[in-house]
């Protein structure tokens, strides 16, 4: 079965101050090093919503193979980006792995974990467990698709994670983000 995924990656980033997804760690951009996770975890097709910056971000990935989908309504938030990525979505396409660009931990071992778990049970979502909350990267089947595009405003999908029957893959490492103030002070902002 193939597995597309869908790379939330359209805020401007205001609380930071600039492009989160342009921030390098071990020389290598956010959204790019979420890219590359997402295809060596076998996710096909990829997904990169962009919004804010798109110009500047778009040239970051495009030595992979994945699609850019521009969100003309980026500042709206995040439940716009899931809406315009479930759009680009193939029509057979029978689940989603949803993912941000700023968790700057992700591997594709992360995900390869996330997958098996949901391949144990397809009818359910399979999400990330860190800090006793359960978030992205999450795999939300097609029967999730249509409250995934009822979302409005900056709200993610973590609320339809609370529903009964998830499937938890402990992930630690997943709090980390750059709205954290520790991983901010490591990072350089960009050149």
């Amino acid at each position: 079965m193939s597995l597309p995924a869908i790379i939330l990656a359209a805020g401007a980033s205001r609380r930071l101050g600039w492009p989160k997804q342009s921030v390098e760690v071990d020389g290598e951009s956010l959204v790019h090093r979420a890219a590359r996770a997402a295809l060596e975890a076998g996710l096909d097709p990829v997904f990169i919503v962009l919004g804010a910056g798109a110009e500047a971000l778009q040239p970051l990935v495009a030595d992979l193979p994945v699609e850019i989908v521009p969100n003309r309504h980026w500042e709206e938030g995040m439940s716009s980006s899931i809406r315009v990525g479930l759009e680009a979505l193939p029509p057979a396409a029978r689940a989603v792995v949803l993912m941000v660009c700023d968790q700057i931990h992700l591997e594709a071992t992360v995900l390869e974990r996330l997958i098996q778990a949901f391949q144990a049970s397809p009818t359910h979502p399979a999400a990330c467990l860190y800090e006793g909350n359960l978030g992205v990267p999450a795999i939300f089947p097609r029967s999730a698709f249509a409250e995934l595009a009822a979302l409005r405003g900056d709200k993610g999908a973590r609320l339809l994670l609370q529903q009964p029957g998830v499937t938890p893959v402990a992930w630690p490492e997943g709090r980390l983000d750059l709205d954290d103030a520790n991983a901010v002070s490591k990072i350089e902002k960009p050149k």
